[in-house]
């Protein structure tokens, strides 16, 4: 037998040249939007002052500072409001929204009118496409505190109208409900067509044990989408130091009278640029979220590869 001929790399681009060529566009995306604006990370560890000869030359003129501005956001009092918000409403609306997700994809899947399916798809993919501009207008419609729909209903069923946008407590709860009422569609596709691609078999195989149909889901539908629901753990950990700033900012119309429960990382990165204009400090901030969002997707990773290696992303 002859010895095996090795291929070099220009021809291995040439034989899949319009695979790469359909790639080309989204890496040159990645490089100018992505890697390269990484190194502009340099700003959090400078006291930055911005020059008229451009970006580059205020980069090196300002003067380096290294740490001062993450001490500076550590030792405000909003260091641990922003963090301590930021981790538990994304904790919240990982849950819940994995909860609703399964749950919509499963009643989905066992009904049998496609028509029906797609309709119910369709409407729940809706909210999905609108800007959290556009459910800011529609959310104060329902809370206006004086013409809203619901201090309407309060005051005419004698009951006291609530100053929505002066109270804080209800807003935790009307965040989460937003939030899976957005984005519900979206996430139960994935799981939809995971539960559609089970085989049918293992369906049969327990109804002819007498399995119930919710027996069927516990023990059959279940355990077949663990690992999809591991992949989208790992990554959705990833970002859970990443508010929706939309929504953060534009439902609560940035009223700094519900500041104690709607700031968050993002909401506090933007109001340190627009208020103060200290970009060292709003900088220092946002690469302190990255870095921590990196790590708790590594760690995630980690704990899913010991427990169920096929799952982990790598």
């Amino acid at each position: 037998m002859g010895k095996k001929r090795k291929v070099g790399f220009w021809q291995n681009v040439w034989r899949y040249k319009a695979l790469i060529l359909m790639a080309l566009p989204g890496f040159v995306w990645f490089i100018f939007f992505f890697y390269i604006p990484v190194f502009a990370n340099i700003v959090a560890f400078k006291d930055f002052h911005i020059s008229p000869n451009g970006f580059i030359d205020s980069l090196i003129s300002s003067k380096w500072i290294g740490f001062e501005n993450f001490k500076f956001l550590f030792a405000s009092k909003d260091a641990w409001l922003i963090t301590r918000n930021t981790l538990a409403y994304n904790l919240v609306f990982l849950a819940f929204n994995l909860f609703f997700a399964i749950t919509f994809a499963i009643v989905m899947s066992e009904l049998r009118n496609k028509k029906l399916v797609k309709v119910y798809h369709t409407m729940s993919l809706l909210p999905y496409f609108l800007s959290w501009v556009v459910i800011g207008y529609f959310l104060y419609a329902f809370l206006s505190p004086d013409k809203g729909i619901i201090n309407t209903w309060l005051v005419h069923h004698g009951k006291t109208a609530i100053n929505w946008y002066t109270d804080p407590t209800w807003w935790p709860l009307i965040f989460v409900i937003m939030n899976v009422w957005k984005s519900l569609g979206y996430n139960s596709i994935i799981y939809y067509a995971s539960v559609m691609g089970i085989d049918p078999t293992y369906y049969e195989a327990a109804m002819v044990d007498g399995a119930s149909k919710w027996q069927q889901i516990k023990n059959v539908t279940i355990p077949q989408i663990v690992p999809m629901m591991m992949v989208l753990l790992i990554l959705n950990i990833g970002g859970i130091f990443r508010a929706d700033f939309g929504m953060f900012y534009n439902l609560p119309r940035n009223n700094g009278a519900l500041y104690q429960v709607t700031s968050v990382l993002d909401t506090y990165i933007y109001n340190g640029l627009t208020a103060t204009g200290d970009i060292g400090m709003s900088s220092a901030a946002s690469l302190y979220q990255s870095v921590v969002g990196a790590i708790l997707l590594l760690i995630t990773n980690f704990i899913v590869r010991r427990i169920e290696p096929d799952s982990a992303l790598f």
